[in-house]
């Protein structure tokens, strides 16, 4: 009969400590208890600051775990009883950070987050109260554990108190902390909580403050700091400039990838994804998608024009040579240049530009529509990525290795309207770039044509003639075809050497390449244009020596190829880094996962170089694709779609499209993740290609382990969002065998799905013109499941039913004409559990629409008679869920409940 005061100093008193446990766990009872009395609210609170002093860890514990739960109580009653726990339980939560035992500490730390994180704590308090005491654990004196539990609250606490009290009372000894020369466990909380404290003080407090001791962390003579810094490598990147990022941060990344610790390079290769993805450029990162003919651009094209706008003086100034003659040669370069830089990347898309038919851009189906507002357009044009000159470089002595590397991938720009090349083609009409024409606007002469053809012939034959023993290799055949078509092509008539655009075409023809080749300027022989092949033909540039295609003669030099993987987003040395992750030495010295951290972070790198540095990234994914571990094609399997959209539908159907077929007859661990994000892959491809997958769909039925029904479920759910992507015609040939087979399935889960997506293959192919699919499937459904000898196929036609009505798929008079008839007869099945469906059917989804609540058809009065006898049935479930009100049941447990008693 005691009061609620009067049992709590009774059993706080106790001298036994379970009573005191007891009496810490009751109080927030007690609280609610004498909430209406002031008084005694204080008087609970008033001994609570006593039983804090209690000399028991497990009762200080007690009570510290039921403090962010009192002190929530308080702040809803906060009327009642103000500043209560500013007054009286903040101060215990502060005093218990230093307390002696381990397990009261731990406990207080998690109070006071949690405190902080609900906004328990005023801000005043926080400056006041909690600060100066963590201030003051992280003296020089005080205790090891305590200082660094001290240090590791401080950089949680500091994303929940903000900028100005970070800055002012954290940060100060935050960067002494780092510094601390006697404890690496306080150096290696530092370095694990950096890139917290970087993005709560921002760009300028980490670059002033905050780097210097970010430098020391990662040549720390302690692995564990290191590897640390190596994991918080991506938040410290995020919170610095680009020109830091680049100069500082990417040289300080390479000491901890080359690191002599295993563990330190493990931890920074898998941060070397994340890492690159920060140098990504947000003005520059625009995407463009043509989806069957029609092009959608994330930026409008004003936006872009202003955003390479004030780049083209800058540009031109860098790519143009100090001796170079304002002539044709000049000119055609720049205009080539300025045409290539506008097709693919971060410029969003391919965009025409003002070209003759004698120039080496051909056209590009995709740009008619742009090419057609252009006021200057003679033929639309669609120039290929070329090699061009890095931009913006920091050192000077970079300069002639930009010249070396000139590539029009590495930027984007709308082209100069003020270049005509048609008038700049006037000034050759005789000769369309002609080899010694071009010499001449430089003041270089070349030998004459045959001589220049028989010494490229000669070069050709030994080239071939080296690669013959190595033809087993794909990459090597690709090669010696592309060097017999040059060979085939140097052999013409003479008078066939003039006409270069001619020549370039019947290469084109012998190789069989599909796409257009590429357009560029060759700065190391100096005159001649050079004209790809497309790279996934894994081909090497062209030079034109007389008006002919031919090899270039160190083309498969070593450094030829690590130039097609040279870009300029981000540093070289990074991405060099990046693709060795693919090395199977690397699983050996660094992570036996390492392949797994590499196709993990693959788009983010593709997004940030852009689709024009695809080319870098090529092999490397498609080394990842046909690795040895299932996880690593699982990873790429669920990240394919992602990169689809990066890469664009030209480079999604060259080089994804043959690695998306591979996953489709993988592993289920692998398909899965194909399956997943089906719906999202096909709608990026045309409509032809898509049409090609309606052929496997079928194949997903089939799985390693039939008991696998998730991997049926998701197809269906799959399905459901590709009815969109096909004609109606399609969606009933090749869709509709799926479903019904889906209707069927031994677990109740697939088939629900599949009941929405037979019900949404109703909507659709009813809408169509004509809409006789639409009735040979309602057919169907009748035949296969209305009449079918097992009650469980009658059943799933009632679900059928149910969703049709409910998702509005068919207007009801055609329900009623198409479905309705066969539904009622099923009010005489034998099985009760029909019956009873029928009967929520009818009484709580179909009584409820419009139709049959106003018309007096012959329909309606079906339908009351069947609900009529199904009240009268011998079932008392059936006639309970027929006599019911429509309101008084959810549909959905009754027909949960339904399904799951279904076998």
């Amino acid at each position: 009969m005691l009061t609620p005061l009067g049992r709590l100093d009774k059993y706080a008193a106790s001298e036994n400590i379970f009573n005191r446990q007891m009496v810490a766990r009751s109080l927030l009872d007690t609280l609610r208890e004498v909430c209406d009395d002031e008084g005694d609210c204080v008087a609970v609170l008033e001994r609570i600051g006593r039983l804090a002093d209690d000399s028991e860890p497990t009762v200080r514990a007690e009570l510290m775990e039921q403090v962010p739960h009192i002190a929530l109580f308080c702040q809803e009653n906060r009327p009642s009883i103000p500043y209560a726990f500013s007054k009286y339980l903040l101060p215990i939560v502060v005093r218990y950070l230093a307390d002696q035992n381990n397990q009261v500490r731990k406990t207080s730390q998690a109070a006071l987050l949690a405190l902080l994180e609900q906004e328990l704590i005023e801000r005043f308090d926080v400056e006041t109260k909690v600060c100066p005491v963590l201030i003051e654990l992280t003296a020089p004196d005080s205790n090891d554990d305590v200082k660094t539990e001290a240090v590791a609250i401080m950089c949680k606490m500091a994303p929940m108190v903000g900028k100005d009290i970070t800055e002012r009372l954290i940060l100060p000894r935050f960067c002494e902390m780092c510094c601390d020369c006697r404890m690496f466990h306080v150096r290696k909380v530092c370095a694990a909580n950096f890139g917290d404290i970087c993005s709560v003080v921002g760009q300028q407090a980490t670059e002033d403050m905050l780097l210097p001791r970010f430098f020391q962390l990662c040549s720390d003579n302690v692995w564990g700091v290191r590897k640390a810094c190596a994991e918080c490598f991506m938040a410290v990147s995020c919170a610095t400039c680009q020109e830091i990022r680049r100069t500082k941060l990417s040289a300080l990344f390479i000491n901890l990838i080359s690191d002599p610790s295993r563990w330190v390079r493990q931890a920074a290769f898998q941060s070397l994804g994340p890492f690159i993805s920060t140098f990504a450029n947000p003005s520059s990162s625009g995407q463009c998608f043509k989806d069957e003919g029609k092009s959608s651009e994330d930026f409008p094209a004003e936006d872009k024009k202003n955003r390479f706008k004030d780049d083209d003086a800058a540009e031109d100034e860098q790519t143009q040579p100090e001796d170079a003659p304002a002539d044709f040669s000049t000119s055609l370069e720049r205009t080539l240049r300025d045409c290539a830089a506008e097709t693919s990347g971060d410029s969003a898309g391919d965009i025409s530009v003002p070209e003759d038919s004698s120039s080496l851009c051909t056209l590009s189906s995709e740009s008619h529509q742009e090419a057609a507002s252009d006021e200057n357009v003679k033929k639309p044009a669609n120039c290929k990525s070329a090699f061009r000159p890095e931009v913006g470089t920091s050192s000077p002595d970079s300069a002639p290795l930009d010249e070396e590397l000139f590539n029009s991938f590495h930027f984007w720009r709308t082209p100069l309207p003020e270049i005509d090349l048609d008038k700049e083609l006037q000034l050759d009409s005789g000769e369309r770039l002609s080899p010694e024409r071009t010499e001449d606007a430089h003041g270089i002469t070349e030998p004459e044509s045959p001589n220049v053809t028989m010494a490229t012939r000669k070069e050709l034959e030994e080239m071939i003639e080296n690669l013959e023993p190595h033809m087993d290799d794909p990459n090597v055949k690709a090669q010696v075809e592309v060097l017999s078509a040059a060979l085939r092509a140097s052999s013409l008539d003479a008078h066939e050497e003039a006409s270069s655009v001619e020549h370039q075409s019947v290469l084109q023809d012998d190789l069989g390449v599909g796409e257009l080749p590429d357009c560029s300027r060759d700065e190391d022989t100096r005159g001649p244009l050079v004209s790809a092949v497309e790279e996934s033909m894994d081909a090497a540039p062209h030079c034109v020596h007389g008006g002919v295609d031919v090899i270039a003669s160190d083309s498969f030099s070593p450094d030829e190829e690590r130039r097609s993987k040279v870009q300029d987003v981000v540093p070289q040395a990074l991405l060099d880094q990046y693709l060795s992750m693919t090395d199977p030495s690397r699983a050996q010295t660094v992570d036996t996962e390492i392949a797994k951290h590499c196709a993990y972070s693959l788009p983010g790198v593709a997004l940030t170089l852009g689709r024009q540095n695809w080319h870098c990234l090529r092999e490397t994914y498609e080394t990842l694709a046909s690795d040895m571990q299932w996880k690593v094609r699982r990873t790429l399997a669920f990240s394919i779609h992602e990169l689809a959209v990066i890469l664009g539908d030209q480079l999604t159907a060259a080089d994804l499209v043959p690695i998306f077929n591979g996953f489709l007859k993988d592993l289920d661990e692998v398909r899965i993740g194909v399956l997943k994000h089906l719906h999202d892959f096909l709608k990026l491809l045309h409509i032809d290609k898509r049409r090609e997958y309606l052929y496997q769909l079928q194949e997903f039925l089939v799985t390693d382990n039939s008991r696998n029904w998730r991997f049926r479920a998701e197809l269906a759910e799959q399905l459901i969002l590709l009815l969109e992507l096909y004609s109606p015609r399609d969606v009933y040939d090749y869709l509709r065998p799926i479903a019904l087979n889906l209707c069927a399935d031994k677990v109740s889960s697939v088939r629900w799905i599949s009941y929405k997506l037979v019900s949404e293959m109703v909507k659709k192919l009813h809408t169509a013109t004509p809409p006789t699919f639409g009735v040979d499937l309602i057919n169907e459904l009748v035949e296969n499941f209305g009449r079918c000898p097992k009650w469980s196929g009658r059943q799933a036609f009632v679900f059928v039913c149910q969703t049709v009505i409910e998702d509005d798929c068919l207007p009801m008079d055609q329900f009623a004409v198409h479905l309705m008839p066969h539904l009622l007869t099923l009010a005489n099945d034998r099985v009760p559990n029909v019956r009873v469906l029928l009967a929520k059917t009818l009484r709580q989804t179909l009584l409820e629409k419009e139709y049959f609540l106003a018309s007096a058809s012959c329909h309606q009065e079906a339908v009351e008679q069947t609900i009529m006898a199904l009240q009268m049935d011998r079932d008392s479930d059936v006639k309970y869920f027929a006599s019911i009100h429509p309101s008084s049941t959810k549909i959905s447990e009754d027909a949960m409940s339904t399904a799951s008693s279904t076998y």
